[in-house]
C-alpha cells in the first residue's frame, strides 16, 4: 500500500524565550480554527487519512464485527426517588442512551412492562450528536432536570420534565458546566453551576473560570436566576451542590481544578430559602467526598491521615446559620483498610429509626471488592461475592431503600445489573443477576494479570487474549494506558478491545503510576515532578512484553497459570494507544522510544504542555502537570511535552534529526472543548515534518465530535474500526 501524503504544513519562524528556554512553536497558527488556511489544512489532512483508512482490508471486517458486538441491550443500575424508578438504557445501536422511568411497586424494581421512555435524545438532532449528559431528580421523584450537550461539548443546557406525565417545562437554562443540579426540598427550583457566556466564536476555546452557583426557579427566565454563591477571590474554585435527604442542608463540595484536595461548605435551608454558605472543612488538606447527611451528621470519605481512604462524620449542628469550629472534630466511622477505597454509597437511614448501610468499594490490584458496614457505628457486616475478576461501575442505593443495584463488567463480558438485598432477613452474600446476561460473545477470552517490576516498582498489567493465543514473540499486541488524575484503570468491557482479542491479538492494559489504583501515594508518584514515572512504567511494560531489557525488567504473576517469563511480542508487532491524558502517554512514549513500537494511536491527547492552561478547562490540570508559567515546572514539562520533543530545536531533549517514528494515527474532534484539537493539529504537523522513516503519520479529525462523551454509536463504530484496522495493518494482524 502506498504511503499516504498528508499536506505540507506551513512552518512559521516563531521562537520564544520562556524562562530562559528557547521554545519553538512553528505551528501556532493552527491554534485558531477560524484563521486563514486552517479549514483547508484540516480538510486536506482528513482527505489523506480517510483515503489511507479506506484501503485497509481489515476495516470492513472490524466495522461489521463491532456492530454485532455493540448490538445488545445495555442497562445502567436503576435508582429510585420517591415512588418513581429511573434507568439509563440503550437497545444496542441507538446513537444515544435513553432515560426510562416506572412507578414503584412495593419498593422493589418494577417489572419490565411497567417501564416507559421519559427522555430520548435520539430525536434531538438528525445526526445523533446531541446527548443526555446529566440528570437530577427531585427528592420526591416528581420532577427531573436533564442536561443536553451538543457535538460532544462540555457545555450543558438544563431542561425540566414532570416524571408522571412526561411533560417538558418551558424552562431553558444554558451555559452550565462542570457541576450537576441539586433540587430544593420543595421541588420548585434547583441549584446548578454556570459560567458567564463566552464571546461568540469562543465557545470551544475560551478559558472557563469564575464559576457561579445559581438558583433557577421553575417558570422563570434563566436570566433571572439568583446568584447563590461565588468566590471572586478564588476564580478557579468550582462548586458541586447536593441537598440532604431531610431537606435541611445544602452541601457544597468545592474543588480547585483537578487537585485531589477539596473543601466542604454548607448552608442551612429554611422554608425553601438557602442561607449563608458556611465553611466546614476549609483547609484544602485532603480529598473529601460527600456521602450524605445521617442524623444531622455529615458522612464523608476522605484520605486525611489515611492515604488509602476512610469514612468520617462531622456534626453539622454547630454550623447551622453560623460559623462553627475550625477545624471540625472528625469521628471515624470506617477505618482505613489495606486496599484503596474507591467509593462509598450510603443506603437507607431516611429517618432516625431506619437502618443505614455504607457500601464500600475497594480495589485489590485494580479489581473491585465490595463490603457492607453499618453507617452509624461502622461495624463490618459482610462482603459481597462478585462474579469474577472485574469492575463495579455503578452502585445505586437510596435513602428509602433496603437494597442496592450495581453494574459489574469484565474484559470478557458487558456490564450487567446485579441486585442485592441488605436486610438481615433475606441476606445473601452474592448479588442476584437482574434480567438475562447479554450473549454477544462466542469466543472464550482469558484474562491474566502480572506485575511488571522495574526501578523498585510493581506495575499491574492485565493480559487479555483468546484461549489459544500464547507468548510466541510475535503476537500482535496493543498496550493501553492512562496514568493520571487519580483515576484507576481496571477490567472494562469495550467492543473494540473484544474485536481485537477475538481476532487473535493481545490486549495489554497497564495500571500506571499517577492513577488511582493504590491511593494517594501511587497518584503522587506519577504527577508533577514525578510525571516521567508514568512513561517509565509504560515503557517498562513494553520492554517486558517484547523481552527487551530483561536485566532491568521482570514480572511476577498475579493469576494462576500465568508465565511471567514469556515473551509475547516484538517491537514491530507492538502498538500503543491511549485517550486524553492517555494520549499524552502515547505521545511521550513514541517521542522517547519510537523504536519500541510498530504503531501508535494518541487520541484526543494533551500534547503541547507549554500552552494547555490557556484554553477552556486546561488550567485545571496544573495539579497533575505543573504550571507552564512557573520556571521550575516549565523545565520539567519540556522534558516530556510530545510536541516539543519530536525534533531538535523545539525545546525538549528527545528530538533527533531524521528519526524514524512508528506508524501513527492521531485522532481528535473539531468541537472538543476539553482537550482542544489544537494539541493534535500541532503535534501531527510536527511529526509529519520530522518523520525520517517510511511509516505514515496521519491525523483523523471527527466533525461535530468532542472529547468522547456523548459521541453517537455510529461515529464510535467508524472510529474504532479505523483504529483497529490501522493497528492490524501495521502490526501484522489479519482478521479472518
Amino acid at each position: 500500500m502506498p504511503t499516504p501524503t498528508p499536506p505540507d504544513s506551513r512552518r512559521d519562524d516563531l521562537v520564544e524565550d520562556l524562562h530562559g528556554h528557547r521554545v519553538a512553536d512553528p505551528y501556532r497558527w493552527l491554534e485558531d480554527a477560524g484563521a486563514d488556511g486552517v479549514a483547508a489544512w484540516i480538510a486536506a489532512q482528513n482527505e489523506a487519512t480517510f483515503a489511507h483508512l479506506a484501503q485497509l482490508p481489515a476495516r470492513a471486517v472490524f466495522r461489521e464485527r463491532l456492530a454485532a458486538l455493540w448490538d445488545h441491550p445495555r442497562r445502567g443500575a436503576p435508582w429510585r426517588r420517591g415512588e418513581t424508578w429511573f434507568q439509563i438504557r440503550n437497545d444496542g445501536l441507538q446513537d444515544q442512551d435513553v432515560l426510562w422511568c416506572a412507578a414503584g411497586v412495593g419498593g422493589e424494581v418494577p417489572p419490565v412492562e411497567g417501564w416507559r421512555v421519559l427522555v430520548d435524545p435520539n430525536g434531538w438532532t438528525a445526526d445523533g450528536t446531541a446527548s443526555l449528559s446529566a440528570v437530577s431528580v427531585s427528592d420526591d421523584g416528581t420532577r427531573l432536570a436533564f442536561a443536553r450537550s451538543d457535538a460532544g461539548s462540555d457545555w450543558l443546557t438544563w431542561r425540566v420534565v414532570d416524571t408522571a406525565t412526561g411533560q417538558v417545562h418551558d424552562d431553558v437554562v444554558p451555559w452550565a458546566k462542570f457541576a450537576t443540579a441539586a433540587w430544593l426540598p420543595d421541588g420548585k427550583g434547583f441549584l446548578y453551576g454556570a459560567f458567564t457566556p463566552p464571546a461568540e466564536g469562543g465557545e470551544h476555546a475560551a478559558a472557563n473560570r469564575d464559576q457561579q452557583l445559581r438558583l433557577h426557579r421553575l417558570g422563570t427566565d434563566a436570566a433571572e436566576d439568583v446568584l447563590v454563591h461565588q468566590r471572586p477571590d478564588q476564580p478557579e474554585w468550582m462548586f458541586h451542590p447536593t441537598t440532604s435527604h431531610d431537606g435541611r442542608w445544602l452541601v457544597l463540595t468545592v474543588s480547585h481544578g483537578t487537585r485531589p484536595e477539596t473543601r466542604v461548605h454548607v448552608a442551612a435551608i429554611e422554608d425553601g430559602a438557602v442561607g449563608d454558605v458556611i465553611p466546614v472543612l476549609d483547609r484544602g488538606d485532603a480529598a473529601y467526598e460527600v456521602l450524605g447527611v445521617l442524623d444531622d451528621r455529615l458522612l464523608l470519605s476522605t484520605d486525611l491521615d489515611a492515604p488509602l481512604g476512610r469514612v468520617v462524620a462531622v456534626d453539622l449542628a454547630p454550623y447551622r446559620g453560623r460559623p462553627g469550629p475550625q477545624p471540625p472534630r472528625l469521628v471515624e466511622v470506617v477505618a482505613e483498610g489495606a486496599e484503596r477505597l474507591q467509593g462509598v454509597t450510603l443506603v437507607g437511614g431516611a429517618s432516625d429509626a431506619d437502618v443505614a448501610w455504607l457500601v464500600c468499594h475497594r480495589l485489590r490490584h485494580a479489581t473491585s471488592r465490595l463490603a457492607v458496614h453499618d453507617a452509624r457505628d461502622g461495624a463490618h457486616l459482610h462482603d459481597l461475592d462478585l462474579p469474577g475478576v472485574g469492575s463495579v461501575m455503578e452502585v445505586a442505593g437510596g435513602r428509602t431503600r433496603t437494597s442496592l443495584d450495581l453494574t459489574f463488567e469484565t474484559f470478557d463480558a458487558p456490564a450487567r445489573v446485579l441486585h442485592h438485598d441488605l436486610t438481615a432477613a433475606v441476606l445473601t452474600s452474592a448479588p442476584e443477576p437482574v434480567g438475562t446476561a447479554p450473549t454477544v460473545h462466542d469466543v472464550p477470552i482469558v484474562t491474566e494479570q502480572v506485575q511488571v517490576l522495574h526501578d523498585g516498582v510493581a506495575v499491574p498489567l492485565f493480559l487479555v487474549h483468546r484461549g489459544d493465543v500464547a507468548p510466541t514473540g510475535a503476537v500482535p499486541t496493543v498496550l493501553w494506558g492512562y496514568g493520571g488524575f487519580d483515576i484507576p484503570v481496571g477490567p472494562m468491557h469495550r467492543p473494540g478491545w473484544r474485536a481485537w482479542v477475538e481476532t487473535g491479538g493481545l490486549l495489554a492494559v497497564a495500571c500506571l503510576r499517577g492513577g488511582g489504583e493504590y491511593g494517594r501515594a501511587w497518584h503522587d508518584d506519577g504527577r508533577l515532578r514525578n510525571k516521567q514515572h508514568v512513561f517509565d512504567d509504560a515503557l517498562a511494560c513494553a520492554a517486558w512484553l517484547t523481552g527487551r531489557r530483561r536485566d532491568e525488567v521482570a514480572a511476577v504473576a498475579l493469576t494462576e497459570d500465568t508465565d511471567p517469563a514469556g515473551v509475547w511480542t516484538a517491537p514491530s508487532h507492538l502498538g500503543i494507544e491511549g485517550r486524553s491524558n492517555g494520549g499524552l502517554l502515547v505521545g511521550a512514549c513514541l517521542t522517547q522510544e519510537p523504536e519500541a513500537f510498530g504503531s501508535a494511536v494518541p487520541e484526543v491527547g494533551v500534547l503541547d504542555l507549554t500552552r494547555f492552561h490557556r484554553f477552556t478547562i486546561g488550567w485545571a490540570w496544573i495539579s497533575d502537570y505543573g504550571d507552564p508559567d512557573d520556571p521550575d515546572d516549565l523545565e520539567v514539562l519540556l522534558r516530556y511535552s510530545p510536541y516539543h520533543n519530536v525534533e531538535p530545536g523545539m525545546g525538549g531533549p528527545w528530538g533527533r534529526p531524521g528519526r524514524a517514528y512508528p506508524a501513527t494515527l492521531i485522532t481528535t474532534g473539531d468541537t472538543d472543548d476539553r482537550v482542544v484539537p489544537l494539541h493534535s493539529y500541532k503535534f501531527a504537523a510536527a511529526l509529519q515534518h520530522a518523520q525520517g522513516g517510511e511509516a505514515p503519520v496521519l491525523l483523523r479529525i471527527d466533525t461535530s465530535a468532542g472529547h468522547g462523551a456523548g459521541k453517537p454509536v455510529g461515529k464510535l463504530l467508524d472510529e474504532r474500526a479505523d483504529v483497529l484496522a490501522f493497528h492490524a495493518h501495521h502490526l501484522g494482524l489479519a482478521p479472518g
